[in-house]
Parts: structure tokens; sequence; C-alpha cells
């Protein structure tokens, strides 16, 4: 598949420079989809224009939205970047190692997420990714630029290319991330009304689920399976003598 099909996400960029040099990374790379979360800069500003030079197109065809579940509409994969260990029971990988994951055939569109400057990706944030990636640096000085891990990032996608093996799309037909997201939702409102959730604990139990769902990668027809038990067990509840 093409390194079209993927989506690079900043959540709350906040520095013009470094987004207009994202842009320009792209460009160089073949990169079109550019999605902001919630942008904490003039993203079409002289500044972040400067810097794109001739990736222009690039930022003026951006997307904004305000939360990631909406950047993450339609995509069937999604990978997150994070510079510190978290409690995932998948593994951070290497951009070399995870990377290709995001080129079969079966995962498109799909996406790749960067946090903020500063502080990187929250753990809710992390939630909708199924797999992780961390760039390798130095101890010495670990931080690395935002603009330079997405061009790390784009350098080894577009060396991946080519490189992928392809898998049969109708035999694996992965679900989007928002279908799944819709799947979460259903199951929390399950959960507390049985009381094997509470609404302080739901948050920190839920992130379980995900992470077990999300190593699964679901396919369209498991959602749709999931969700027909999870209706069945809604109407069971309201029958008596059913339970």
């Amino acid at each position: 598949m093409s390194i079209s099909g993927i989506k690079i996400i900043l959540v709350e960029p906040a520095g013009p420079l470094n987004v207009g040099s994202i842009a320009r990374v792209m460009k160089n790379f073949a990169f079109k989809q550019l999605v902001l979360v919630n942008p904490q800069c003039d993203y079409l500003g002289e500044e972040a224009m400067r810097m794109a030079v001739h990736a222009k197109d690039v930022l003026e065809t951006a997307v904004s939205v305000p939360t990631l579940p909406q950047a993450l509409e339609g995509c069937k994969r999604a990978i997150a970047t994070t510079a510190r260990s978290r409690d995932f029971k998948s593994p951070l990988q290497t951009p070399r190692e995870v990377l290709p994951w995001l080129l079969e055939a079966s995962a498109q569109p799909a996406a790749l997420i960067f946090g903020r400057e500063d502080r990187g990706l929250s753990n809710g944030e992390l939630n909708y990714a199924q797999k992780f990636m961390r760039i390798p640096t130095d101890a010495g000085y670990a931080s690395l630029n935002l603009a330079s891990a997405v061009a790390i990032s784009c350098y080894e996608l577009a060396q991946s290319q080519g490189h992928t093996v392809e898998t049969n799309a109708d035999d694996n037909e992965l679900a989007s991330l928002e279908v799944v997201e819709a799947y979460y939702k259903q199951l929390e409102s399950l959960l507390l009304s049985i009381e094997y959730l509470y609404p302080h604990t739901a948050t920190s139990r839920m992130e379980k689920f995900r992470q077990l769902y999300n190593r699964a990668q679901l396919q369209n027809q498991e959602v749709a399976m999931l969700r027909g038990i999870l209706r069945q067990m809604q109407w069971a509840l309201t029958q008596p003598g059913k339970l």
C-alpha cells in the first residue's frame, strides 16, 4: 500500500516552526495527510509557512480537529509514539520494527500519532493506539525534537514501502478505530449497569479492555459479533427469569 494512506497526527502542537518543518519533511517523502488535534499555534501563520518552504500546500490542506478520536476516524491501525516506558502489555518498538505494520494491505487508512513537544501523549491518548514506538536515542540526551521525530519516521516508512508483505484484505478486513471505539462505549455502559464497573474506577478498568482488544486487532465481523453479544445481554437483563 502507499504511504499516502497514512495520516500524520500531531496532538496539540505548540510550535509553528515545528509544524512548518513537519510539513516540509512530509512533502520530502510524499506524505499528504497532516491532522492537527487542538493545535496550540497558528499553523497557517507566517512562521509555519516560512519553515514549510515549498510544502505550504501540506499546511493549507491540513485538517484541524478538537479530539484525537476525530483525527482517527476511518483509520484501521494506529501507532503512538512515546519516549517513556509505560505500563502496557505491548512492547515499545523501534521505527524499523513497527512502522511497516502500517503499510500492510489490510491496514489502511492508518495513523502515526505524535504528542506534545513538552510532555508527549497522555496515557488516555495512548489507549487509542494498538502499537507503540520509541525512537532510540542516546541516554545522555534522550529528548528528540518533534519535527526530527516525524522526519525519522517518514524516512523509515518511505524505506519500508515496497518491501511489505501484502495480505488479502477480503479475508482480513480490520475494523476501523471508530467502530472499535463504539464497541468500547457500549461495553462500558453495560458493565456500569451490572456494577462490574463503577464510575470512579471505570476509566482505569476500561484501559485494560482497550489494551486487550487493541492487541487482538479486531476485524469488522468480530466487532459485530461482540456488539451482538452485548445487545443480547442488555435484552436479557430486562427479561424476568432470564438470568
